[in-house]
């Protein structure tokens, strides 16, 4: 399993690479129609740097999740080890209740938007509002292998 969700993970880092990628043209052309005679406006560069930042920011908060380095604040003084596990595992629960209500929700928002299409392109809104439930049932699924993670070091190693 650890296999699997190590690809998931890299093509996760891929897309959100790619997305940044690709986000460069869309923001490019509208800059340069914006303020040179150039090239003419296109109004479609607006509807896809939106869309492509929408997923960019769902796929960069699922490596998060997965990284251990979104949702995590550390402002606690320094507890023992075993705290620090407990502490980590608190805060998983209360990502996870956020996850919840993302593929819960989620869901109810792909079944809004599944036969609307965006006003200027003319783009499907499904694509954009899947980015919902998606992130949610990865961070389910980065939460479970972490939390299964932290309670093996609970039960199975002597920290104090």
């Amino acid at each position: 399993m650890k296999k699997i969700l190590d690809a998931y993970h890299r093509l996760l880092t891929g897309l959100l690479m790619a997305c940044v990628a690709i986000l460069l043209v869309p923001v490019s052309l509208q800059m340069l129609s914006r303020f040179t005679d150039w090239i003419p406006p296109y109004i479609w560069t607006e509807e896809l740097s939106r869309f492509l930042l929408i997923w960019m920011i769902m796929i960069g908060a699922m490596i998060g999740v997965r990284e251990g380095t979104h949702f995590d604040v550390d402002v606690w003084p320094k507890l023992s080890a075993r705290s620090n596990v407990l502490l980590r595992m608190v805060s998983q629960l209360f990502v996870l209740l956020f996850a919840l209500v993302f593929v819960i929700w989620g869901v109810e928002f792909v079944r809004f938007g599944w036969n609307q299409t965006s006003e200027l392109a003319d783009l499907p809104m499904v694509y954009i509002f899947l980015a919902w439930p998606i992130t949610g049932l990865t961070w389910v699924v980065f939460l479970g292998e972490s939390f299964v993670a932290n309670l093996k070091l609970l039960l199975y190693k002597d920290i104090a």
